[in-house]
C-alpha cells in the first residue's frame, strides 16, 4: 500500500475514535456509578477479545497461505492485518472498510487478485461463522427455554433455519465455482452503472477469472476450508464470555455461559441484520434490551444500555489498537 493511503486510513481512524468517544457521554456516567464493577470486569470483558482475534488472525492466516502463491504470512502479521482491518470495519457502514485495507497491503506481496481471493475468501468464512453462531444459540434457547417458545417465534426460528439452510448451499456453491465474477455482473442491471461496470469487467476480465480460480484452489484443500471456519467458530464462542462477564458486573451471580451465548447470538443476529449502520449504533442497544428481559424476569430494559456500554469500551480500545498498527510492520509484512 502507498504510504499516502496507508495515512488515509490512519487518519480516518483517528478521527473515528474521536467520534465514539465524543458521543460516549452516558457511558462516563455508567463509570462513575458502578466504578468497582467496572474496575472488576472490564478488564476480562477487553481481554477475552485478544483470545478472539487471536482465532480470527489463524483463521486468516490459514487461508492467505493456503492460497496460490509462495510467500507465507507469519501469525503476527496476520493479528496485526486483523486488528487493523477490524477496526476499519467498525468504523464504516456496511463494515466496508478492513477488506479493502487489507488487500491493499497483501498485494504489494501476492498481487491483486491473489490478495482479492484471499481476502474475500475470509469474509465469507467469517460471515459464514455467524450462521453457525446464530443456529447455535437458537438451538441452545429452544432446549433451555423451550416454555417461552410461541407460535411467532417457531415461525421465526423456522424462517431462519431456511435461511440457513440456503446460505449452506450458497457458500458451498461458492467455494466449488468461484463467485467473484458472478456477483460483478450484477452491476450490468445496474442503471447508470451497467456500461462503466462492463468495461471494467472487459478490461480485468483475467483477473476475475484469477481470482475465482484461487477460490476454487481452496475448495480442494478441506482441510484449510473447513479448519478456518472451525477457528472462526470457536472465536466466535469465545466472544460470548465478553457477555458472561458483563452480567457478572451488573450482579446478576447465577449467569451461566449459556445464558452468555444465548444473548451474543441475538445481539449478533439483529446487530448484523443492521449492518448498514456504523458501529452497530442503536441495533445493538435495542437486540440487548429485548433478550436480557427475555431470559432475565424483573430486569429492566435499561440493561440493555448498560451491557453496551462495556461492549462500546471494548470497541473502542481495540479500534485504537489496530488503527495504531497501521503505521507498524509492513515492510516485511509477508517472506
Amino acid at each position: 500500500m502507498k504510504p499516502l493511503y496507508r495515512n488515509l486510513f490512519l487518519i480516518f481512524g483517528l478521527c473515528a475514535i474521536g467520534i465514539m468517544v465524543w458521543q460516549f457521554p452516558e457511558g462516563w456516567d455508567v463509570i462513575r456509578r458502578n466504578r468497582t464493577a467496572v474496575l472488576l470486569y472490564l478488564p476480562g470483558v477487553v481481554g477475552i477479545w485478544a483470545f478472539v482475534y487471536a482465532f480470527n488472525a489463524w483463521a486468516f492466516q490459514m487461508l492467505v497461505n493456503t492460497s496460490d502463491h509462495d510467500k507465507h504470512l507469519s501469525f503476527r502479521h496476520a493479528v496485526k492485518l486483523t486488528l487493523s482491518g477490524y477496526a476499519f470495519s467498525y468504523t464504516t457502514p456496511f463494515g466496508s472498510g478492513g477488506s479493502p485495507y487489507r488487500v491493499m497491503e497483501l498485494s504489494r506481496f501476492i498481487g491483486m487478485p491473489r490478495a482479492v481471493s484471499s481476502v474475500a475468501l475470509y469474509a465469507m468464512m467469517h460471515v459464514f461463522s455467524h450462521f453457525f453462531l446464530w443456529t447455535t444459540s437458537l438451538l441452545v434457547f429452544v432446549v433451555g427455554y423451550f416454555e417461552k417458545m410461541s407460535p411467532f417465534l417457531w415461525t421465526l426460528f423456522a424462517l431462519y433455519l431456511s435461511v440457513f439452510l440456503a446460505a449452506i448451499l450458497f457458500f458451498r456453491y461458492s467455494y466449488k465455482h468461484g463467485i467473484i465474477a458472478r456477483l460483478f455482473r450484477l452491476f450490468f442491471y445496474i442503471p447508470f452503472l451497467r456500461r462503466p461496470a462492463r468495461r471494467f469487467y472487459e478490461r480485468n476480465l483475467e483477473g476475475f477469472q484469477t481470482i475465482d480460480a484461487n477460490i476454487r484452489f481452496l475448495y480442494e484443500h478441506p482441510r484449510q476450508l473447513w479448519g478456518s471456519l472451525a477457528l472462526e467458530y470457536v472465536g466466535r464462542l469465545l466472544n460470548a464470555f465478553e457477555f458472561y462477564f458483563i452480567l457478572l458486573a451488573f450482579g446478576m451471580s447465577g449467569v451461566t455461559f449459556v445464558e452468555a451465548l444465548i444473548l451474543l447470538g441475538f445481539s449478533s443476529l439483529v446487530g448484523n441484520l443492521l449492518f448498514f449502520l456504523p458501529m452497530q449504533i442503536g441495533a445493538r442497544e435495542g437486540s440487548l434490551a429485548v433478550i436480557v428481559t427475555l431470559l432475565f424476569s424483573g430486569v429492566p430494559q435499561s440493561i440493555g444500555l448498560y451491557v453496551s456500554f462495556f461492549t462500546r469500551i471494548r470497541e473502542i480500545f481495540w479500534i485504537v489498537v489496530g488503527v495504531s498498527l497501521v503505521k507498524v510492520g509492513n515492510r516485511h509484512l509477508m517472506k
